[in-house]
């Protein structure tokens, strides 16, 4: 089986890898000729120890489609107690983020500039089967992607696309751009230990002034951050845009999608806050991910009525038995 391809259309080349079916890397040209990788890859791809982590780890990058988005967590100390009773234990045969995230993925057959792949689920999950499709646009530097999720039994699945990019090394020399949102939320509990930011399950309504542990506010906007820190925010009610702007290189990397889809952003700081193996403190990057669901907390969280669900944003969409589903989104890379 073929591991990797790649495609190219007038302004982009891309690659994509059978496992998870992640895009990375991909080099887009601006109007000026500049070639741009705004796309993270993480750093132990050549180390031959990412071999023995799970599937969604030996070779993260880009962006690949998860489906169900999210897994199961404990409660620990700090859970707040309307978080507590809908978490709990992986479900049978949970997988992070989906066997979409975790498995190799066929090859389809594509046109020129265009990849496309498929995966068969286990045969007692409620989802039969995806496809994608990424194509360099004909214009223009993005790429143009379709998920095409097929149901064999009616069920409600939390989705997301998990779009990685990377970052400067120089604290807040990147800017995050939300389109609209109507509500911020942070991380009801604690991502890492040793590595917080924010405050726990509070609300705001700008992303450079979110609540921290010390009863303040922090620029959240303004990437890197600075110090070892690993983080989640939540914008729900987004309009279905948000952009990463990098001014010291001049440009822009853009996300577009369907927010009936995908209601919420969720930003994943990974600011060399994980210290254990494969991170070892190292790992730099940004995840900007389109999602519908509260948070990554586990299927079965998001399924149940959650203070995200009940604050008006889906955190699950259902599916019907025999059900073809298609949704599109795109990537853009422009000059500032």
């Amino acid at each position: 089986m073929t591991m990797v391809r790649s495609a190219a259309g007038p302004r982009v080349a891309f690659a994509i890898r059978a496992l998870g079916a992640m895009v990375g890397p991909a080099v887009f040209v601006l109007p000026d000729g500049r070639q741009v990788s705004p796309l993270h890859i993480a750093p132990w791809e050549d180390d031959p120890a990412a071999a023995d982590l799970p599937g969604i780890l030996q070779a993260l990058r880009g962006e690949w489609p998860c489906v169900p988005f999210g897994y199961s967590v404990p409660v620990v100390e700090d859970t707040p107690a309307r978080w507590a009773p809908l978490l709990g234990d992986p479900e049978p045969g949970e997988e992070p983020h989906g066997p979409s995230s975790n498995r190799h993925w066929q090859w389809e057959d594509a046109g020129q500039g265009t990849l496309a792949l498929s995966l068969d689920y286990p045969s007692g999950h409620p989802v039969k089967r995806l496809k994608r499709i990424v194509s360099a646009a004909s214009e223009g530097a993005a790429l143009d992607f379709t998920l095409r999720i097929e149901t064999r039994a009616a069920c409600t699945l939390p989705l997301g696309l998990h779009f990685t990019f990377r970052l400067p090394d120089v604290p807040g020399a990147a800017r995050i751009e939300p389109g609209a949102f109507r509500t911020g939320r942070t991380y009801p509990g604690t991502v890492e230990p040793g590595a917080t930011a924010f405050a726990i399950d509070r609300t705001f309504d700008d992303l450079s002034t979110v609540p921290d542990r010390t009863g303040g506010t922090r620029d959240a906007a303004h990437v890197p951050l600075p110090g070892a820190i690993e983080e989640l925010l939540q914008l729900d009610g987004i309009n279905g845009t948000a952009a990463l702007a990098h001014p010291s290189e001049g440009w822009r990397v853009r996300i577009d999608w369907d927010p009936a889809v995908y209601p919420s952003l969720l930003l994943w700081y990974s600011n060399r806050g994980r210290t254990a193996a494969p991170w070892n403190g190292r790992h730099l990057a940004l995840g900007m991910e389109p999602i519908c669901s509260p948070f990554g907390l586990g299927p079965a969280t998001a399924r149940a009525p959650n203070p995200v669900s009940d604050g008006g944003t889906p955190t699950a969409r259902p599916f019907g038995p025999g059900e073809i589903f298609e949704t599109t989104y795109r990537l853009t890379v422009e000059p500032l």
